[in-house]
């Protein structure tokens, strides 16, 4: 684990939060010169701490729809699980595969274009390796917010959302926005100069593009992809199944008052309502989980609950998928 200090947590809260802000907006916030805080971050780079800098875009607002697939295992043998493992992360479809502990052993995330395209891929998956699923959980993404890292600082803040996607129509884009975006997921921090120089553009029609993109919804927001694991902490997916659905909001505004959820998904199928956590061990999942039950013993029927131990594959936009 990475020993860092208050200075350092408070500029990792800032990136997290914006990452496309500059260095001396940052310093001005947690009491540096933009040069020592350049510094910092080139150093929480090469320690691993900061992996990449990130833009959420709203995949609906492109025309795609996210679809999310648990599997639990049978049967399986070493080398049949790394088969698996190899076909999903193979698939020009899969943004994500990871394996899980907990209710479930592997978690893959797609993007498409077209469901009855995707259909073959999922038959031919079921041929090869239907038989060792011992359970297959199927769910379509209608949205999710990301908010915040305020447990990286100690000081009292709130709960903002710093993203959000599903949330609206389909956004027609062009050549150029489709490039610029494109540059944006491979690194938010690329300075406007760059992309005008990369794209054969100027500066005043790379910055209004990016303004419209971000009001139109495609870009929500930016924000930073952080080693946790680094810092002492695990991610953690729970999963509720509620008796009284009318109360979602509810729940959603309580739990939204712990520093340590990072996203609420919003699926259709499956559970009724997503909670992502980054946390310091099992342990203080069991408080997050009875803290909820406790605080809605009649409403929250059941749960399940998992966390990453290895990612296979890890794409923020996956462009093939994309047409213009």
């Amino acid at each position: 684990m990475e020993k860092i200090d208050v200075k350092d947590r408070k500029i990792l809260y800032q990136l997290a939060n914006d990452s496309r802000q500059s260095f001396r907006s940052i310093g001005r916030k947690v009491g540096l010169s933009k040069d020592i805080v350049a510094s910092r971050v080139k150093r929480l780079q090469e320690k691993g701490v900061i992996l990449r800098f990130l833009t959420i875009y709203d995949y609906s607002k492109l025309g795609l729809t996210r679809l999310r697939f648990y599997f639990k295992y049978q049967y399986v043998t070493p080398e049949i699980k790394n088969e698996i493992i190899a076909h999903l992360v193979n698939c020009d479809y899969s943004t994500a595969v990871v394996s899980t502990e907990g209710s479930y052993d592997l978690m893959a995330l797609m993007l498409v274009k077209n469901v009855n395209e995707f259909y073959s891929f999922w038959q031919n998956t079921l041929d090869q390796f239907g038989e060792y699923f011992e359970e297959r959980v199927f769910s379509v993404y209608m949205g999710e917010t990301v908010y915040n890292c305020s447990f990286l600082i100690d000081e009292k803040k709130e709960r903002a959302p710093i993203g959000r996607t599903g949330k609206g129509d389909r956004i027609d884009i062009d050549e150029l926005d489709f490039q610029i975006l494109k540059l944006l997921v491979k690194n938010a921090r690329m300075p406007i100069v760059e992309i005008a120089q990369k794209l054969h553009s100027t500066v005043s029609t790379i910055n209004n593009r990016i303004k419209r993109l971000i009001e139109s919804g495609v870009i929500s927001g930016f924000e930073t992809l952080i080693d946790f694991g680094k810092l002492g902490y695990q991610w953690f997916k729970v999963d509720l199944f509620l008796k009284e659905y009318k109360k979602t909001r509810q729940i959603i505004k309580y739990v939204t008052a712990n520093p340590h959820l990072y996203v609420v998904d919003y699926t259709l199928g499956y559970s009724d309502l997503e909670l992502e956590y980054l946390l310091k061990n099992t342990n203080h999942l069991r408080e997050v989980i009875d803290d909820i039950t406790v605080k809605f013993p009649a409403v929250i029927k059941n749960y399940k609950y998992f966390q990453i131990v290895e990612t296979h594959k890890f794409l923020i936009l996956d462009m093939k998928q994309i047409q213009i």
